[in-house]
């Protein structure tokens, strides 16, 4: 069966786009995704998504199966190009607003007049059985704990964005050996869906610098749902404005953590790479 796709990047964060919408289910199994990620045998990319029909009222429906064959809740990067293959498929170029549902709720992308896309990604979530991890009890937050990883004790602060996060404060994010502690993050057993780890570094309390190793896929260049989840604990524990710049290795997102109603609005590219078959 021949399966088109296009492939779309927000800050190099890469997806294979499929257009799914004739089906609830996704159309490839996680396996072919596996596949079709393989930078060296395959098409190349951090994973697919799947763009479905709506339900419960939504316009769309977002499955994404990441490059190991895992399927996270939601991945923020991959919502903003998901956005951004509807508007191409029904051939809309003015400002536009779709309601996704995903596995972390509904999700509300809007594509702007400059071209960037803003995404409402919701209101974060703080409670250690939100996460989920175990370095806490259950309805208690987890904000600046230490955490023995790799021989070294670390001070995390966690996040849900819908799907979990662990953030460290560093002095210097790009001396990080991701490769080496990412893993070591991820599959450490206080978190038992395993984690994604950002390691920030406090530039100005209105820039931040970060890296992050994502579960299920590994370094990546961007990481939308992480750089909002960075922004919460960078202002619970004093550290930043509730608007900033994150600065990723693929480029800025900007960030804004709303006091009117406690929502995260994040604002970036999503660009078509280009389409095959």
């Amino acid at each position: 069966m021949a399966i088109e796709f296009t492939k779309y990047h927000g800050l190099g964060n890469d997806f294979i786009l499929i257009d799914n919408r004739s089906s609830l289910a996704p159309c490839l199994t996680t396996d072919q995704a596996v596949k079709l990620c393989d930078r060296h045998v395959g098409i190349g990319a951090d994973g697919v998504i799947f763009a479905l029909p709506g339900q419960d009222g939504t316009d769309y429906t977002m499955r994404i199966f990441n490059s190991d064959g895992s399927e996270p809740e939601m991945c923020g990067n991959g919502i903003r190009c998901l956005a951004r293959f509807i508007a191409d498929l029904e051939g809309i170029a003015d400002s536009r607003a779709y309601r996704i549902h995903t596995l972390a709720g509904v999700i509300t992308p809007k594509l702007e007049a400059d071209g960037l896309v803003t995404v409402d990604m919701g209101e974060p979530r703080l409670l250690a059985a939100e996460i989920p991890t175990t370095l806490a009890a259950a309805d208690q937050q987890v904000i600046n704990q230490s955490l023995e990883v790799a021989g070294h004790t670390w001070q995390v602060t966690c996040v849900s964005m819908g799907n979990p996060h662990c953030i460290t404060f560093v002095d210097d994010a790009a001396a990080i050996p991701l490769a080496t502690i990412g893993p070591q993050f991820e599959h450490h057993p206080v978190f038992p869906k395993r984690i994604n780890t950002e390691f920030i570094q406090v530039v100005r309390s209105d820039y931040l610098k970060m890296r992050v190793w994502e579960r299920g896929v590994g370094a990546t260049l961007a990481c939308g749902t992480g750089a909002c989840a960075s922004l919460v604990a960078a202002v619970l524990m004093g550290r930043s404005d509730r608007r900033a710049t994150v600065e990723l290795p693929g480029g800025p997102l900007t960030i804004d953590w709303s006091e009117a109603d406690n929502r995260l609005y994040m604002t970036g590219p999503a660009e078509r790479v280009f389409a095959g078959v």
